[in-house]
């Protein structure tokens, strides 16, 4: 008798083969096409979030930190929400505002933490303040703002998998991170080709003039989705929030 508890559904990690971040995608465009319409939305409403915030003097981009990847969360939840069955709505894009103040905390926090290292790689490329995004848009080219973005990708890695944890399974701030990492850990090559993939999509949204990112982000989304449930031996999709 170890004497130790059992491992929680979900929580231990599962090594899978680098082919799989593909079939992430291919999930993630199954999920995608059953209501584009409505991902479309969802995805433009996170994008003028954002974009309102940024343009608020002193207090709208550091706000805009911590609300855009809460209101981001509404396609993680269209995700098993099409995933089930169900349609996807717009009412989505508030459920995560909903949740207990650990799990916002934590998906704030892993926002934070890929910011943080995409504002290191600004400042360390080109002297940039990302804080002052009408100063980054003059400053940076198009190859920095890419360099960027891929920092910020490679950053976000190992903690792709926090805002399922605590989102869906309710875990605690602590686990959902040493969950995450472990996954990581386990399934580095895997996520690195995920990573490339993503980056892919990012140069298409940036060489579109943004406005292929209405396309890229519900991929997004719904691919990271789909690692999560592939990673973690997820079967069914998560039940709708009580409070949807």
């Amino acid at each position: 008798m170890s004497g130790e508890a059992p491992l929680p559904a979900h929580l231990e990690a599962r090594v899978v083969p680098w082919r799989h971040a593909l079939t992430w995608y291919e999930d993630a465009m199954r999920l995608v096409k059953r209501a584009p319409g409505t991902w479309a939305a969802l995805s433009v409403l996170t994008l003028l979030v954002e974009f309102v915030l940024e343009a608020v003097p002193d207090v709208g981009p550091p706000l805009g930190k911590v609300v855009v990847p809460l209101v981001a969360c509404g396609m993680l939840y269209a995700a098993a929400a099409s995933d089930r069955g169900d349609a996807p709505s717009l009412r989505h894009a508030v459920l995560a505002f909903r949740a207990s103040a650990p799990a916002i905390a934590a998906v704030v926090v892993a926002g934070l933490a890929t910011f943080a290292a995409e504002a290191f790689a600004a400042w360390w490329i080109a002297g940039v303040n990302l804080l002052a995004p009408e100063s980054a848009a003059v400053a940076l080219s198009a190859p920095q703002v890419g360099g960027v973005y891929a920092i910020g990708i490679l950053a976000s890695l190992p903690l792709t998998f926090v805002p399922f944890h605590v989102l869906f399974e309710r875990l605690s701030f602590g686990a959902a991170f040493a969950a995450s990492w472990n996954a990581f850990v386990g399934n580095t090559v895997p996520l690195l080709v995920y990573a490339a993939a993503s980056l892919v999509l990012l140069v298409f949204g940036l060489v579109t003039m943004g406005l292929g990112l209405v396309v890229v982000l519900p991929l997004w989304a719904a691919s990271s989705y789909a690692a999560w449930k592939d990673v973690f031996g997820v079967a069914e999709a998560p039940a709708a929030p009580a409070t949807a």
